[in-house]
C-alpha cells in the first residue's frame, strides 16, 4: 500500500469533506502498489486522515474514500450506493433519477443515472475504472435492471490515463427507452443522448413552468429534446417555439410532443445566438424565454470570455420578453460561481435597458445535491426574471 504524507496543514479541508488532494499538497509517497489502488493518507506528523484512491497520471493525485480505517472491499460500494439509493427514494425519486453523483456521494468519478428500467453510468476515474465489474455487480444486486449501459465517453477520462468508451455492460438494444417525467412520457438516448442520455437535474426547474407558462407563448432556446417545450406545453402555455443547433435533438422533440399528444409545439433549427439576434431585428417578442445554454467553460481560464457569451444572450433575451412577462436564464459551468452568474445576470439587464426583478434563484435538483465545501458540484444555476 502507498501511503501518501501531506504537506503541513494541508490535512484540515479533507477532515472537513473536500474529496481530492492535489499532488502540490503531499509531502512525500512511501511504499509501492498499482495505481488506482488504496492508499493510506497522514498528515505531516503522520496522524492518520483518510483512505483514498491513488493515481499518479492525474492532478488529483489521490480521490478520497473514506475518512475511517475500514476495508475499501464489495461491501463498502453496496453501503455507499445504497445509501445513496435510499436518499434518492426518501424524497420521492422513482422512475428516473441520479443515483450516485460521484463526490457528493463519497464515491469520486462515478455517476450513475437511473432511466426506467435501465441504468446509463459513467467511471471517470481511474480507481472507479478498476472496479468497474465489481460496481456492476452491485448495480445488478440493488436494482435487477433491464440494462446498464455505459457513458465513459466524456474527456475527463483522458486526464485519468483513460480512453473514452461506451457500449452495453449489461444487455443490449439501441439505447433508448421512455421515462415518465413531471408526468410527461418523454424518450431517453442512453447510447447518444447528453451526457448519461438526459439532463436529469433540470427536473424540478423544469416543473417550475406552472408557476410561468399559462396563456402565454413560450420560447425554449438551446432545447435539446424538449424538457422544458414539454413542461410549457403540459402547463397551458398556447405555442412553444423550440430552437436548437442540432436536427436530431430537434427529432426529438416532436416526437416527444408526439408522445404526450401536444400540437402547438414548433421547432427551429438555427444557431441560438443568431436567431435571437433576428427575433430582435423582426421585432418579435414572447412571453416566456428560455435560455438553457451548454456549458460556455470548462476551464477557469476561459470563464472571462464565456460571461461575454452568457451576456450575449441574456441581453438579446431581455429585449425580446415582453413587458410583464418571464426571463427564464441557466448557466451549467461549475466555473462560473454563483455569484458570478448573479453579477453577469445584473450586467445583462442594465445594458439591455429593461427593468427585472428576481423572482427565483435555482439550483440542481435534490438528487444532484451539492456537498458543502466543494464549489465544483454546485454547478447548475437557474435565474427567473420578471420583466417589469
Amino acid at each position: 500500500m502507498y501511503t501518501v504524507v501531506l504537506k503541513k496543514t494541508e490535512e484540515k479541508k479533507i477532515l472537513n469533506g473536500f474529496p481530492w488532494i492535489y499532488a502540490n499538497e503531499v509531502s512525500k509517497i512511501t511504499g509501492k502498489d498499482k495505481q488506482g489502488s488504496v492508499a493510506r493518507v497522514e498528515s505531516f506528523d503522520g496522524k492518520f486522515v483518510c483512505l483514498g484512491f491513488i493515481n499518479h497520471l492525474s492532478k488529483i493525485i489521490v480521490r478520497v474514500a473514506t475518512l475511517k480505517e475500514e476495508t475499501i472491499d464489495r461491501d463498502f460500494f453496496m453501503r455507499r450506493i445504497t445509501v445513496a439509493n435510499d436518499y434518492r427514494k426518501n424524497l420521492g425519486y422513482d422512475d428516473n433519477y441520479r443515483v450516485v453523483f460521484s463526490e457528493s456521494d463519497t464515491l469520486s468519478g462515478l455517476i450513475v443515472d437511473k432511466y426506467g428500467e435501465y441504468l446509463s453510468v459513467q467511471f471517470l476515474s481511474l480507481a472507479m475504472d478498476l472496479r468497474k465489474d465489481l460496481i456492476v455487480s452491485v448495480l445488478k444486486d440493488i436494482f435487477n435492471p433491464k440494462g446498464i449501459y455505459e457513458r465513459s465517453d466524456s474527456p475527463v477520462r483522458l486526464k485519468e490515463g483513460l480512453k473514452e468508451t461506451k457500449g452495453w455492460l449489461l444487455g443490449e438494444g439501441d439505447g433508448k427507452t421512455v421515462i415518465f417525467e413531471n408526468g410527461l412520457k418523454l424518450t431517453v438516448d442512453m447510447a447518444d443522448g447528453q451526457k448519461t442520455g438526459y439532463f436529469l437535474d433540470q427536473k424540478e426547474n423544469r416543473d417550475q413552468l406552472k408557476h410561468y407558462v399559462k396563456g402565454k407563448t413560450v420560447l425554449d432556446c438551446f432545447c435539446n429534446v424538449g424538457g422544458f417545450s414539454l413542461c410549457a406545453a403540459k402547463y397551458g402555455a398556447t405555442k412553444i417555439t423550440s430552437v436548437d443547433i442540432s436536427e436530431n435533438a430537434l427529432n426529438y422533440v416532436r416526437q416527444n410532443a408526439e408522445l404526450n399528444g401536444f400540437e402547438n409545439i414548433e421547432t427551429v433549427c438555427a444557431d441560438v445566438f443568431s436567431k435571437l439576434r433576428e427575433y430582435k431585428a423582426e421585432k418579435r417578442k414572447f412571453d416566456v424565454v428560455i435560455l438553457d445554454p451548454p456549458a460556455f467553460t470548462k476551464s477557469a481560464d476561459t470563464v472571462k470570455s464565456a460571461v461575454k457569451g452568457y451576456k450575449d444572450i441574456n441581453i438579446t433575451g431581455l429585449k425580446i420578453v415582453n413587458h410583464g412577462g418571464f426571463l427564464i436564464t441557466c448557466s451549467c459551468s461549475q466555473h462560473l460561481t454563483v455569484q458570478g452568474f448573479l453579477n453577469m445576470i445584473n450586467e445583462s439587464v442594465f445594458e439591455s435597458g429593461v427593468k427585472a426583478k428576481l423572482v427565483e434563484l435555482r439550483t440542481q435538483g435534490k438528487d444532484h445535491a451539492s456537498l458543502i465545501g466543494t464549489e465544483q458540484s454546485l454547478y447548475l444555476k437557474v435565474a427567473i426574471l420578471y420583466i417589469v
